[in-house]
């Protein structure tokens, strides 16, 4: 399993099951999370309650956690990684204009050969694509698009992260749907004839579900 960094893990859902397999095969798990001197008091709680749910090493292993946001650059050797993995994060880092930043950094980490996989909610091509992606939704060509200027190679996609009952233009975004089920504020027009029923029976987003390589090497020359 090598050495595999999952990206802004949050409270660790696929950590749960990432971790324990990865130790389990002699790997390591890195998580790149949030600082716990972030000016965002969600922010730290959010590590500060990671941090101690991967204390149980004995579940998962050896977990070495480094600071990753929109000053702090990915602190890790550059070649030293096998796979980055980022699970619904790319809306949030385009909001926040450090996109092209971030898969820079993946790439730097990343050894020749070394993959990185993405999932993110998927904004169908017809539509237009909102650069700070607003709705949560990113088009799928934009993401390999970025990807490839950031120097990688696209690999393949899978559906396996299809809900083609997903239209992808609900009134509060990506975060009407499920798990999030957001609903509009009492006092909004919105909230008088409100009726989640339509959105629940949705499910959760559509997503994308992506792998690239970082070239062996990038001139034929070299």
């Amino acid at each position: 399993s090598g050495t595999v960094v999952e990206i802004w893990p949050g409270g660790g859902w696929y950590t749960d099951i990432l971790a324990p397999w990865i130790n389990a095969n002699g790997g390591q798990y890195i998580a790149a999370h949030f600082s716990p001197e972030s000016s965002s008091g969600y922010r730290q709680r959010s590590r500060a309650s990671f941090d101690a749910m991967v204390a149980d090493t004995a579940l998962y292993g050896e977990v070495m956690t480094v600071d990753f946001n929109m000053e702090t650059p990915l602190a890790l050797e550059p070649g030293s990684v096998d796979t980055v993995l980022t699970f619904r994060n790319i809306h949030n880092w385009m909001a926040r204009g450090f996109t092209e930043r971030a898969l820079a950094d993946f790439h730097t980490v990343l050894r020749p050969g070394g993959v990185l996989g993405v999932v993110e909610h998927r904004l169908p091509s017809t539509r237009e694509q909102d650069p700070g992606a607003s709705s949560g939704y990113v088009q799928q060509a934009y993401v390999i698009a970025l990807a490839e200027e950031a120097g990688f190679e696209f690999v393949g996609a899978s559906e396996i992260n299809a809900n083609p009952a997903d239209t992808a233009d609900h009134p509060l975004g990506v975060w009407t749907l499920p798990p999030v089920r957001r609903n509009p504020s009492e006092d909004s027009e919105m909230a008088a004839d409100w009726d989640r029923a339509p959105y629940d029976a949705i499910g959760e987003s559509d997503r994308m579900t992506l792998l690239f390589r970082k070239p062996v090497s990038t001139d034929a020359g070299e």
